[in-house]
């Protein structure tokens, strides 16, 4: 695992922003695999910058979502549907129809985690998936547990997770307690993935993904099989 620590949040963002230009500009029609919460969104800034610039080009960009919270309206401000569309989609040139997010107004969460697992195969894998961390270890929303379930999967969010996205909602009784997420199996066919992680309560989750351990108590340490993972983190969440 190759490891870059920044001074700061910003120093962060701009490095993984660089890594992802370089694969675009390489690549126009690569597979972004992208996720929601914070941590990404200073990337995400920087990219778009980019894109306004004349320095990127996502026209044959094709990108497919971690996860989603379930049910909830695509409508919804705090649905990742609406999140993506709003920090990024709606500010660069991705073609909507190469957009893929899974649906949390699905009636069969089955049947949509079946298919979307179908069509993350079918496109021929992610080039470059982007992670955050949870202060638990969860990639994704693949919680800690004594069992991690490969594929995408309909799955139970943990206390931890959910007084941790309350901050995004009016209030906890809000935040759903079921999301939809890819696997860890998932995750990890993708060719190359970045890790970012900031701030000290961060620490615990980066200390643990840095030791010989693997362990379904933190998810992110199966990250240690693949052979392309970069972490991206500051100093806090390096140090503590």
């Amino acid at each position: 695992m190759r490891v870059i620590i920044c001074e700061n949040y910003e120093e962060v963002s701009k490095e993984a922003a660089k890594l992802v230009a370089g694969l675009v500009n390489l690549k126009p029609d690569c597979i972004l695999g992208l996720a929601t919460g914070s941590t990404p969104v200073g990337m995400y800034n920087n990219l778009i910058e980019l894109y306004k610039k004349g320095e990127l080009d996502f026209s044959q960009v094709k990108s497919f979502n971690l996860d989603e919270y379930y049910p909830i309206a695509k409508s919804n401000e705090n649905s990742y549907d609406y999140f993506m569309n709003d920090v990024l989609f709606e500010h660069i040139n991705i073609k909507k129809e190469n957009i893929n997010i899974p649906n949390g107004e699905a009636k069969d969460a089955d049947k949509e985690c079946k298919e979307y697992e179908e069509k993350l195969n079918a496109s021929g894998g992610v080039d470059l998936q982007i992670l955050g961390i949870g202060v638990n270890g969860h990639i994704g929303f693949n919680e800690p547990d004594e069992n991690l379930i490969a594929v995408t999967h309909k799955t139970g969010l943990t206390e931890s997770t959910i007084e941790a996205n309350a901050r995004f909602f009016e209030s906890k009784d809000q935040v759903p307690t079921m999301a939809l997420t890819m696997g860890i199996a998932s995750i990890l066919k993708s060719k190359k993935i970045v890790l970012l992680a900031n701030g000290k309560a961060k620490h615990n989750a980066v200390k643990a993904l840095l030791n010989d351990e693997i362990t379904t108590s933190n998810p992110a340490t199966m990250l240690k099989v693949h052979n392309d993972v970069v972490l991206i983190c500051d100093k806090e969440a390096y140090n503590g």
